[in-house]
């Protein structure tokens, strides 16, 4: 089963997504900040795709996404961003970072069964 990592502050959003992806089929890790998830990334664990939210306090999404794809290590992990801003100047600026996919809160579990196999996809995984 793959394991799919959920960065959220959100502890209500962690539990939908969870939730999805376990009716998706996949395996949901959460962690509620960037650190400790790019902590855990370092010491050598190895989920199969991330989904980021922007928004969170000390390290945004979009500053966790810069930090995986600066890392030889970490730079094919598929990322999907989840996050409540829409505006194409900040979906764009994620696409442009590296993100794979980029869907809006609140999310259904088929857009982000499609946005996770458009970025397992953009890594040549299935």
């Amino acid at each position: 089963m793959k394991q799919i990592w959920i960065v959220d502050d959100d502890e209500e959003m962690i539990r939908a997504v969870q939730l999805m992806l376990k009716l998706l089929g996949y395996e949901g890790r959460a962690f509620f900040q960037a650190r400790p998830a790019a902590r855990a990334l370092l010491d050598g664990a190895n989920p199969d795709l991330l989904v980021l939210d922007i928004n969170m306090p000390e390290v945004s999404g979009l500053e966790m996404l810069e930090f995986l794809r600066s890392r030889t290590g970490l730079r094919d992990i598929p990322v999907v961003m989840l996050s409540t801003e829409s505006s194409d100047v900040q979906v764009d600026r994620a696409l442009a970072l590296g993100a794979d996919a980029y869907v809006t809160k609140p999310v259904s579990p088929e857009e982000l069964d499609a946005a996770i196999k458009k970025a397992f996809l953009a890594h040549g995984k299935r």
